[in-house]
Order: C-alpha cells, then structure tokens, then sequence
C-alpha cells in the first residue's frame, strides 16, 4: 500500500512502489508509439495569459515569484498572477501543447501525433485521486485547418487498448458527443447550449432534482424543457441502440442529427474492436467550453467514486495562428490517480524492491576489482547487478541482499572458482560469468497482478 505523503498533495513513492508507476508508464509508451504517437516534452512554466487562454479555470494556478522577479529583470516584487505575463506552473498539458504547436507549426508534419507524460500541479483540495502534483500521460491528433473525424475513433481505441494493458479492473469509456447534446437543446428552445452543459455535468455531483432546479432559475427552462434535457441525460447504452432512443424524444435538429451521426461511428467501431470498453452516456458533458465533438470520461468498474481517470475529446479550434486553425482531438490519462489505487488496492505489485538480480559477495577486500570484472560479464549480457561494499561473512552479505529483494548471490573463491547461490531455495550451483542467465522471470522486475 502507498505511504502517506508527508507533506498533502505531493505523493512520493517507495522504490517497489515506483517500480510500479514505471510500469504503467512504459506500458503506455509503448501502446501510444505501437500507434505512431510521438514524444515531446513541453517546460513547465506558462505565463498566466497563456493558461487561461481557454477560459477561467476553478483551479488555483501555483505562481513562481522569483522566476518573475528575473523576467522582470530584479525589479519586481511577487509575481501577481493576475497579471497575464506572471510566470506560473502549468495545470495540464493541453494549454502547453497547444502554444508548441503554434510555436513550432512550421516544423512539424500534419496531422500531427504526439504523447507526452509529464508532472502538472494545481491547487487542488488533496484527498485521494486527486493531488496538487501529479503526473499526467496525453495523447492528441492535431490537424491544420481539419482533422477528419476517423481520428475521434481511433483516438477511443488506443486508449481502450492502453488502458487494457495496465494492472486496473475492468473500465468503461462513457462517450457522448458535444454536437448531439447542442443540437438536442437547441431543437428544445435551450438556446445557451454552454449554460445547459455545465449544469448537465454537475449531475453525478448534485442529482437530476437540483439539476432541474438550475435550468430553470438559471437559464429560463421550462419545466417540460428540463425534462427532456433530463431524459436525454438519461439514456447510456453498450450498442447504437441510443439512436433510436434519442429520436424518440420527438426532437429535430441538423446539428443533433451530425452528433449522432459521430457518436454512431464511434460505439459502432468500439463494439466490434474494444467490446464491453465503451458505452455511449448521454450524461457525459465535460464543462470546458472548448470542446467542440466527442467527449469522454472513463471510469474504473466499482471505482467511480474515484472519479475519471481518463477524460478529453475533440476540439475545433484550441490553437490558431492569424487565419489557421489547429483542430484536434485527444485524450489525458490521470497516471498518479490511477497508480494511487492500483497501490492502495494492491491491484499490481513488483516481484522484488529493486532492479538488481545478482549481488557479487567479496571474500575480502582484494577481491573487489575481480568481483567488479564478474559484474561487468553480467550487465554486459544485461544482468543488473551489484557488488557488495565490504567483505563480511558470507551470511551477512546473503542477508544484505535479501533485505535489497535481491534473489540471486555469487561467489567466487580463491581458485577462481564461480558459483551462484538463489537465496530464497538455497539452491547453489557451478556458474560462468560469461554464460550464466537467470530465469526469464528473474532477469527482470516482474508486475504481478491480482
């Protein structure tokens, strides 16, 4: 189980713990560059102007005075992050990936993949699942000028295939699309569309009475008017079958029929190539105005309390550069999240607290440059390994490594003799430096599951 921080918000693991975290780091790498995705990796400074370039954000920036103080050639106080030009940390990784590809817009290739995994902070209440540093894993597909809507699609099932890869119980991606849910309000006299959305996604938190309640005191809904926003909220299904429930609500509207239309393609590729993954959920509103199509939350199975530890979806126009537009679609995985519960549930632990396979024991302290040339053999053949510091009784080095998790001892005596002991069955056998392997399963820290 993780430790506690000592210090609220800024989680720090233990090394089997971390060994755990690398793990589903690595695997998400290799899932996203499996798929074309490449790597970049922006600073983690912003200026304030730049963070909120995609409206206010409820969360509270951290704001860096003395790096000001140097912008601002030393003669400046605190930063004040009200001014647009303060410097502060970035909260996520869209708004530092969206000033990159405007900056570097002449050199990058279109449509553009890239992944980036990197730490954020926010001025977060900490409580568990969410912290005020944490490490974030995105993906996006960025176009100039369009982006065809395939890439909503296949942005969907790389994640299901990621996200099926790492030691979690099972998940859903809950789908809606931005367009269905627009035109539905406007095809129902809802004319602030943003307004219902917001309210829409304070659901899950509130309830459908209190929901009822803000469309009507807030935006003027009628009581029928809230109803259907209600109903169409309602509606989740694992199939297409929610085509057919939302025309039957009576409403028509050419933007509602477009979102349909790409909500369809969406859950129709996912059943047949992420089956049981995904659901389209109606409910899903995801209050960022900047979302302009597709969007989705994941939740773990039995874990919804935890809250989404996957979200994003499509934006028309997040980045632009004078008349060009950068539409793009993507998604952010909430890594510290979601190893947080993989540790406190014990879902995945590592088979022993550090990389090293083998210690070379000493017979005395002349034999430590001997005992290096055998450690050199090894790691050569990409066996981690180290050498012991002192040469003390061969007991004590055997139990040095076993409090390291460290299976494998060799020893070497004075005829030159090899041989190596594994320490947790007593087995001790004849072994050549140059030859030896351990077991495939011990050559490696190993992610056991439950």
């Amino acid at each position: 189980m993780a430790r506690t921080a000592s210090l609220s918000g800024f989680p720090e693991w233990l090394p089997q713990e971390r060994l755990v975290e690398l793990h589903v780091l690595d695997t998400l790498r290799k899932t996203f560059e499996l798929h074309g995705f490449s790597s970049i990796e922006t600073r983690a400074v912003e200026t304030v102007g730049q963070l909120l370039r995609k409206g206010e954000i409820d969360k509270e920036v951290y704001g860096l005075s003395r790096l000001q103080e140097d912008e601002d050639g030393g003669e400046g106080g605190k930063s004040d992050k009200a001014d647009p030009n303060a410097l502060a940390l970035h909260f996520d990784l869209t708004v530092p990936f969206a000033r990159y590809v405007v900056e570097n817009a002449g050199y990058l290739a279109f449509p553009f993949r890239r992944y980036q995994i990197q730490k954020v902070w926010r001025g977060e209440r900490p409580q568990e699942g969410r912290a005020r540093e944490f490490t974030q894993a995105d993906i996006d597909v960025v176009g100039d000028g369009e982006l065809p809507f395939r890439y909503d699609v296949e942005i969907a099932l790389v994640i299901a295939e990621a996200l099926s890869a790492l030691p979690i119980p099972d998940f859903r991606l809950r789908i809606n699309n931005r367009k269905l849910a627009e035109g539905f309000y406007r095809g129902i006299g809802l004319t602030d569309t943003a307004g219902v959305l917001r309210s829409i996604d304070k659901l899950e938190k509130i309830g459908e009475v209190k929901v009822a309640e803000l469309l009507r005191s807030e935006l003027g809904a009628t009581d029928e008017q809230a109803a259907l926003a209600l109903k169409l909220a309602s509606i989740r299904t694992e199939d297409t079958s929610f085509v057919a429930q939302v025309r039957a609500l009576g409403v028509s509207d050419e933007l509602l029929e477009e979102g349909l239309s790409e909500l369809e393609q969406v859950i129709e590729a996912a059943v047949q190539r992420a089956p049981g993954k995904v659901v389209a959920d109606l409910s899903i509103a995801r209050g960022l105005d900047y979302y302009t199509g597709t969007v989705v939350e994941t939740v773990l199975v039995g874990h919804e309390q935890l809250g989404s530890i996957c979200s994003g979806g499509r934006y028309d126009a997040l980045a632009s550069k004078g008349n060009r537009k950068f539409p793009g679609v993507g998604l952010s995985i909430g890594v510290t999240r979601l190893v947080s519960r993989i540790l406190s549930q014990e879902f995945a632990t590592a088979s022993r607290s550090v990389p090293t396979a083998v210690l070379v024991a000493l017979n005395n302290d002349d034999s430590w440059s001997a005992a290096q040339d055998v450690a050199a053999q090894l790691r050569g053949r990409g066996i981690a390994t180290e050498v012991a510091a002192k040469a003390e009784k061969f007991g004590k080095q055997i139990k040095f490594a076993d409090r390291r998790g460290i299976p494998f001892v060799w020893f070497t005596d004075d005829d030159g003799k090899h041989q190596v002991k594994d320490i947790r069955t007593g087995e001790q056998v004849d072994a050549d430096p140059a030859s030896w392997e351990p077991s495939p399963e011990d050559l490696h820290v190993r992610i056991t599951t439950r």
